[in-house]
């Protein structure tokens, strides 16, 4: 692989964890010809990514951001000839699912030393991508407030520091789960489960040899009912309108969509082993 890299550091990453993009720009610097860029939001990081030149493009960001970067990429057609590497920081599942080590240092040694490795991607008719899977409805989610640290009065030298280094412990709040959906789901043109059966939840995740695997778990009346199965290149979901997680973020609502899987569209880079 080409020793020339062009590291983008997401606004994000900068903000969340500022030591691991600090130990991330050390290694992956000490170990290549690193370039590195701190775009400020969206529209500039779009415009590195596009002007990368020769030089290998390596996102240090959260999941959002390998997303962000994969779209970019796709849009300008050039996600065949390009190896994607990235450095985990902030919340990273979906990276983590797809073999990309969690810590800094491990994940930037695999930037140097690891190697690309094809994967299949998920397009949907609206243009969306999904890297990992899809859950309908969306899972349920828990939202977070920063609990008040408790300070002395009159002292705003003290506030300060106690607010620097009090951990912030969030307080969760649980978001109600949505009820039954009433979907029909067909895969490669053959009906999984109709509107007549209500169903839990349906998900889809981008497997291997062009084929995406395809899970619908019924509504169950005490007993757990047995979820169907199935994999196909094409997955249509019809219904009342519904939305979905797909990766990191929410789309919908829709009353229509379909997934064609695409095979070995995209590179990631990976530890060899």
């Amino acid at each position: 692989m080409s020793e020339q890299l062009l590291v983008i550091i997401d606004p994000a990453a900068r903000q969340t964890d500022g030591e691991s993009v600090r130990i991330a720009k050390d290694v992956l610097s000490a170990g290549a010809a690193a370039k590195v860029c701190l775009p400020e939001g969206p529209e500039e990081f779009a415009r590195a990514l596009g002007r990368r030149g020769s030089r290998r493009p390596v996102v240090v960001g959260d999941d959002r951001a390998l997303v962000r970067a994969v779209t970019q990429l796709h849009r300008a057609r050039e996600l065949a000839g390009c190896a994607l590497s990235v450095v985990p920081v902030g919340d990273s599942g979906l990276a983590e699912s797809l073999g990309v080590p969690g810590g800094a240092v491990a994940a930037a040694r695999a930037v140097l030393d690891g190697a690309e490795r094809r994967l299949d991607l998920l397009v949907d008719d609206s243009g969306g991508l999904v890297l990992g899977g899809l859950g309908i409805p969306p899972e349920p989610v828990r939202a977070a407030a920063a609990e008040p640290v408790t300070v002395a009065a009159g002292r705003p030298w003290y506030r300060s520091l106690v607010r620097t280094l009090a951990p912030v412990r969030p307080r969760l709040a649980a978001v109600p789960s949505p009820g039954p959906s009433r979907l029909r789901v067909e895969v490669d043109g053959e009906t999984v489960v109709d509107l007549g059966q209500p169903v839990q939840a349906v998900s889809v995740t981008a497997g291997t040899g062009g084929l995406a695997r395809v899970e619908v778990r019924p509504l169950s009346v005490g007993a757990e009912a047995t979820p169907y199965q199935a994999s196909g290149q094409t997955v249509t979901v019809a219904g009342a309108d519904f939305r979905y997680r797909a990766d990191a973020g929410v789309a919908g609502p829709v009353r229509r969509r379909t997934w064609r899987v695409v095979e070995g569209a995209w590179g990631l880079v990976l530890p060899s082993a």
